[in-house]
């Protein structure tokens, strides 16, 4: 295979595979692509691992309107060794192994430099507002602030499991609102975000309740450390939660990002618990607009976090906890496909599913 130089070190294909879409819920497919080339603050990386989300699927539904650019390769979670840098990067050499959160900063903002660039105002998504993970190779911004090496230990497919569904998760339960082993945690949605979170929740020692329309998805919270589940098919699962509580949870997860869930985390709360927002819900999907009961918030004194993602400089803890055995993210990878399986495996997404996580491998 015919091989350039690039700016600063490595050498790479001129072309690479990619998943491509040439617009919103066209049929997604795989082609030859230039491979990107390093601009002097980015580094190119090789991809070996990434993992299917859902918000790929919202992606490529067109729920993201910030993708104007067609044909668009999306992903977002993944990880794989450095294979080329620009000239401007320190901290970083070819062949590092490497994982990047789904939000690269700006570096230089007052919410970078507070460590928060999760929430950079000019933020850069890969897979979103440029071309993504599902490729062979991926161009990332600001490389020495948002590039996080991964320890010889971890594999590839576990790295690329972390950045978006358990990162986001690890925020929202450890430094958004820390849960303590006298919480008792309602997790509505048992898809990656839930499954993530049931095992952070546990991992602090604190009761968990798991709710889910799947019994698969039940049992396979109930094999990661869920104290209680409950099918919101066969009853009221804030009713059930009481039950459960006596006064109701003192936190509670939307892990999957729709209108009835994040209404019935919210009266599921006992007073002054806490709320965290982690599921998506797109704007545009037409007939589920969230609305918040603010007369229960008033009342109850309740507290509502957004959690969006975790900056790289926070995923030292995140790593320290996983190296010492605190934590198990390889037990939520239930499924692992090739790069030709993505395309129909990306238009199923909104269908019934094996839970877990499902990691494609390059």
């Amino acid at each position: 295979m015919q091989v350039v130089p690039t700016l600063g070190s490595g050498y790479y294909p001129r072309h690479m595979r990619a998943l491509v879409f040439d617009g919103p819920g066209l049929t997604p497919y795989i082609t030859d692509r230039p491979t990107p080339t390093p601009q002097p603050s980015s580094v190119v990386i090789k991809v070996e691992a990434t993992g299917l989300c859902r918000s790929d699927w919202h992606a490529w539904m067109g729920h993201d309107q910030d993708i104007t650019i067609f044909p668009h390769t999306p992903g977002h979670e993944f990880a794989g060794t450095i294979a080329s840098v620009g000239s401007d990067v320190k901290t970083l050499t070819v062949g590092d192994r490497v994982t990047v959160p789904f939000v690269s900063g700006c570096g230089t903002c007052v919410q970078c430099q507070s460590n928060n660039a999760q929430v950079c105002p000019n933020q850069w998504q890969p897979g979103f507002d440029g071309p993504g993970s599902f490729a062979q190779f991926v161009a990332i911004p600001h490389a020495d602030f948002n590039v996080v090496k991964i320890p010889d230990s971890m594999s590839y497919s576990v790295a690329a499991s972390l950045g978006c569904r358990f990162a986001t998760s690890y925020r929202g339960l450890v430094l958004v609102h820390e849960v303590h082993a006298t919480d008792t945690v309602a997790i509505f949605g048992c898809g990656g975000i839930g499954l993530a979170a049931i095992m952070i929740a546990k991992s602090r020692g604190a009761t968990v309740i798991a709710v889910d329309l799947s019994d698969n998805a039940l049992a396979f919270a109930l094999s990661i450390g869920a104290d209680h589940v409950i099918n919101a098919g066969h009853g009221d699962p804030v009713t059930a939660i009481r039950e459960i509580t006596g006064t109701g949870a003192s936190v509670s997860v939307d892990a999957l990002g729709s209108a009835v869930t994040s209404s019935q985390c919210i009266q599921s709360l006992r007073p002054r618990g806490h709320h965290l927002q982690i599921g998506l819900l797109p704007p545009v999907v037409i007939g589920d607009h969230a609305t918040v009961a603010m007369h229960t918030v008033i009342g109850r004194e309740l507290h509502i976090h957004g959690v969006h993602g975790m900056s790289a400089a926070d995923y030292p803890r995140m790593l320290a906890d996983i190296s010492s055995g605190l934590l198990h993210p390889e037990k939520l990878i239930a499924t692992t496909i090739s790069f030709d399986e993505v395309p129909a495996a990306l238009m199923a997404m909104d269908q019934d599913r094996a839970p877990g996580i499902t990691v494609i491998a390059l």
